[in-house]
């Protein structure tokens, strides 16, 4: 446990508190460093509502765009924090996947043997005691996940 960790971040506070954590795991145990962000699939709720189709591509596209702007930013901050921290990290962004389906993905693929994320992120109001996507995350686990509070 603790050679090869995923640090999921969302661009929230306990989202970078989870990366600090991670961070400072990763170099007691000399570690490696997956550090994640996965942004969801766009909705536009955009309907034909009886008065015709609307065609919602280039809308669909330039929020991707967008998405993909602001993950490479998030990534290149917080691979900028790890390597302060003497570390190397592998940076991922997953498009259009709900984030706990992302780090889930990752964490099998990459041979993860700890998930570092916050106890709630940017979505919604949150839940009372932890965040869907953490509790999901918590939930369908086979391996360790910390929760940073």
């Amino acid at each position: 446990m603790f050679k090869n960790l995923l640090i999921a971040i969302d661009g929230s506070e306990l989202g970078g508190k989870a990366l600090d954590a991670g961070i400072a795991l990763a170099r007691t145990h000399e570690a490696g460093l997956l550090i994640l962000t996965a942004t969801d699939p766009v909705s536009t709720g955009i309907g034909s509502g009886g008065f015709g189709t609307i065609d919602a591509g280039h809308i669909v596209a330039r929020l991707e765009e967008n998405y993909a702007a602001e993950a490479r930013t998030l990534l290149a901050e917080a691979s900028a924090r790890a390597e302060a921290a003497g570390l190397a990290a592998q940076t991922v962004h997953v498009p259009r996947q709900r984030p706990a389906d992302a780090i889930l993905a990752a964490a099998k693929e990459q041979g993860i043997d700890t998930i570092v994320m916050g106890s709630h992120g940017r979505r919604g109001l949150g839940r009372l005691l932890l965040g869907s996507q953490a509790a999901e995350v918590l939930a369908r686990s086979p391996i360790p996940v910390l929760i940073v509070k």
